[in-house]
């Protein structure tokens, strides 16, 4: 399928290219000696986990210990609620852990024990990418640090505890905003210093090539699963399919079954509260060409260029750019990306919860209000949502700020 010049039949072959770049977008800014470490990691990738014995291994990980594959769900009394349009779901919160996040994470580990690394080092917003890697760790005897700000810390309580149970090491970041941005800094600064030892297991398609490449092919068997499985259940693809983007993990692993498809392709980003700096996360809408942590995206940037303060009730969102391949994908306009505000937000979240028995993720919540947006929209047809997580890390948030709805 060939869309505004790009053969997306032979995209993933020619997307990142060698030095890491999706179009303009993304490559390595980093130090001599930390792009030796990139390097490493890259030549890595290409070997390691391309082998047989590393794809089987990460197979029977999925299926034994993960859980795999997660099931897609019809959203009956949903749909029947908001119209004609069938909406689905697919169940990321039924991976062990409860989210996308350890389909990385095994990844990543995976790669670090054939790497003879002993150490993880990882960041984390809402928690999830945090407990997925404490997972992983533990699974292959690892020692594991995670960094994660001060405020998402007080806000993801259930999270923090699950990491500490696991053996991780939480490193409280109270610098800056003391959100992702900031754990992302910290993580970086760690890794610095011991890489020889230690691999850092970023939490999304972010950071320096390779990781926006390793962490969409590893995130890319919830696309592939799915669309599968709705083929198999409906007969035919959905007409739309939709996944919330903060830095934009599990959307790019679900777009990834998607792209070579006529299929309408959506990233949900956070809205918050309004469109003044400070009051959203939306650096695809909003944003402009910068770097930061490594790789050149589209990212929010204050009156001196550098990133600027964002805001949004989800932490796993809370991130002022976002990968570099969304942000080729945006400038293709291959995908469409949107936002919904909280108050959208908070009430798919009760809607969801009250119609279906599935108590969604805040971030996950995002594309569940753009769904029903679409599904309102739309006469007839499908809409296929990926449930990046569960919401039970948010629970005493939700009852704390808002309530019962």
């Amino acid at each position: 399928m060939l869309f505004n010049g790009v053969d997306f039949d032979t995209y993933f072959k020619n997307y990142p290219n060698a030095e890491g770049y999706f179009g303009k977008y993304g490559g390595a800014y980093v130090s001599e000696e930390l792009k030796r470490a990139m390097e490493e990691i890259t030549d890595a990738y290409f070997t390691i986990c391309k082998s047989r014995k590393f794809i089987d291994e990460l197979r029977r990980i999925r299926k034994e210990f993960q859980g795999r594959p997660t099931p897609v769900t019809h959203l009956e009394r949903l749909s029947a609620r908001l119209g004609n349009v069938q909406l689905y779901a697919k169940r990321e919160d039924l991976n062990h852990t409860g989210a996308h996040k350890l389909n990385h994470c095994m990844g990543e580990a995976l790669l670090a024990k054939y790497m003879g690394k002993k150490k993880l080092i990882a960041e984390t917003g809402a928690g999830q990418h945090g407990v997925a890697i404490a997972t992983a760790a533990a699974y292959f005897g690892l020692e594991c640090d995670v960094y994660m700000g001060s405020v998402d810390i007080a806000k993801q309580a259930p999270n923090v505890a699950r990491m500490k149970i696991l053996g991780a090491n939480v490193v409280e970041v109270k610098h800056g905003l003391a959100t992702l941005k900031e754990a992302v800094d910290a993580a970086f600064d760690a890794y610095a210093k011991d890489y020889r030892n230690s691999i850092y297991c970023i939490g999304s398609v972010v950071g320096p090539h390779p990781f926006p490449m390793m962490v969409r092919d590893f995130q890319s068997i919830v696309g592939i699963e799915a669309r599968e499985q709705f083929v198999e259940m409906t007969g035919e693809l959905p007409d739309a399919v939709v996944a919330c983007v903060g830095g934009g993990s599990n959307s790019a692993g679900f777009f990834a079954g998607f792209l070579n498809y006529p299929v309408d392709i959506y990233g949900v980003e956070p809205f918050g509260t309004g469109k003044a700096l400070g009051q959203h996360a939306a650096s695809l809408v909003y944003g402009e060409e910068g770097v930061m942590h490594g790789f050149n995206s589209l990212m929010l940037k204050d009156a001196n260029g550098e990133p600027a303060p964002v805001y949004s009730v989800a932490s796993g969102l809370d991130y002022p750019s976002s990968g570099p391949e969304h942000a080729f994908l945006h400038d293709l306009g291959r995908v469409k990306y949107d936002g919904v505000t909280d108050d959208e937000t908070i009430d798919a979240f009760f809607t969801l919860s009250r119609l279906e028995g599935i108590i969604p993720a805040i971030e996950s919540s995002h594309a569940v209000a753009y769904g029903m947006k679409l599904a309102r929209e739309m006469k007839t047809g499908s809409v296929l949502i990926n449930l990046s997580g569960r919401g039970d890390k948010d629970m005493d948030y939700i009852l704390e700020k808002y309530g019962i709805r």
